[in-house]
């Protein structure tokens, strides 16, 4: 219990650093290559994951240098060494990262799977994506004295990764939409399948004050993928994508706060306005109770009538936040019915999750909570 209360001192003192650390303007990327040295990563049948991440790191990052040089760009290694995954984090914090995006390369033991994804830190919504990032999370037990350092956190454990929900909140919508792009560029500019943006426990975002990300370029158990991720062409492509995707990140990221800055408030959240409401518009009313729904999309387009999530939730309702289209179900005051919607609901979508408005304005489960408790 001791060590778990020092644990979340170290989140809590992360989140306050993020507050700190936020900029009005996008100058700052760190981008860092997976695994390096004595960690190899995953293995195929002829390929590290180590030297596939540093190459698509590299050029990644030569992109923006060589396209944005108001951007500066920072690797947590450009060669093939072992960063322990707080120094990773330790970096971006230190060098005040607007954004810090991971780079990884997959594994699994069934060899049809194909297609890249990226993550956001979140609670393991399943069973897969717990093991995603306990695989990843499992290079510290090649780190000295790695259970004093983390503070007790058991890589293995599904317990170590409870308490994730707690930190998620503050970069999650930045977080959600650069992997949103991330993922829609890796279709268009480098014809990967589309696994979708989903959350999980990863130790290297947790640390990050900064909206993070981590992206899993494809599958080296995939004999065709493998020797795509090995190709100049396939990492010239992935690199692209992922230039394409930064851009338009940047560009909205620096709009918004032109935007706030204006407004004299940074944080301020982007709600709907009457020029966007219609029928189909869920009314995120300026109610005084606190209102629970289950967040099912999130898409930089609005869905047609029948497609996306539409097909299977046709009653689905959306909100506009950050010019994304946020689609829900349920609309209710008492939190043991929202649960119990969430579970079915992710039946269809695994990786759904219960949002809270109050005011009209999108809050934390965690404010929610406090404000029905007053």
């Amino acid at each position: 219990m001791y060590r778990k209360i020092i644990y979340l001192g170290i989140l809590i003192c992360f989140a306050a650093s993020a507050i700190a650390q936020e900029s009005l303007q996008l100058n700052t990327i760190v981008i860092d290559a997976g695994h390096g040295g004595k960690d190899p990563g995953a293995l195929g049948k002829f390929m590290k994951e180590k030297d596939i991440t540093l190459s698509v790191a590299l050029k990644f990052g030569n992109l923006i240098k060589d396209n944005m040089p108001d951007v500066k760009v920072i690797f947590t290694r450009n060669s093939d060494v072992f960063v322990p995954l707080d120094k990773r984090a330790a970096i971006a914090n230190k060098n005040k990262a607007n954004l810090f995006v991971s780079i990884h390369a997959n594994w699994i033991s069934k060899p049809s799977i194909h297609g890249a994804e990226t993550f956001i830190l979140g609670l393991h919504r399943n069973q897969s994506n717990l093991e995603v990032a306990k695989k990843e999370n499992s290079v510290i037990l090649l780190e000295e004295d790695y259970a004093t350092k983390y503070e007790g956190f058991d890589p293995e454990s599904s317990e170590s990764y409870i308490i994730f929900e707690m930190i998620q909140g503050r970069h999650r919508d930045h977080s959600i939409d650069i992997a949103s792009k991330i993922q829609d560029k890796f279709t268009a500019a480098a014809s990967r399948h589309d696994r979708g943006v989903k959350e999980a426990g990863f130790l290297v975002l947790h640390q990050t004050a900064a909206p993070s990300i981590l992206v899993e370029l494809g599958f080296l158990s995939n004999a065709e993928e493998e020797k795509y991720l090995a190709s100049s062409e396939g990492q010239n492509k992935l690199a692209t994508a992922l230039f394409q995707a930064f851009r338009e990140y940047k560009s909205h990221y620096d709009a918004q706060s032109d935007v706030a800055k204006i407004n004299g408030d940074s944080s301020k959240t982007v709600t709907e306005t009457k020029s966007q409401v219609t029928p189909e518009v869920v009314a995120v009313k300026n109610r005084s109770q606190v209102i629970y729904k289950v967040q099912i999309a999130s898409s930089a387009t609005k869905y047609a009538k029948g497609s996306g999530v539409l097909a299977k939730f046709p009653d689905a309702q959306y909100y506009m936040d950050n010019k994304l289209y946020k689609y829900t179900v349920g609309d209710c005051d008492d939190f043991d019915k929202i649960k119990t919607l969430h579970q079915k609901v992710k039946a269809t979508i695994p990786d759904c999750f219960i949002i809270a408005f109050h005011n009209g304005k999108r809050i934390t489960i965690q404010e929610a909570q406090r404000i029905s408790q007053k």
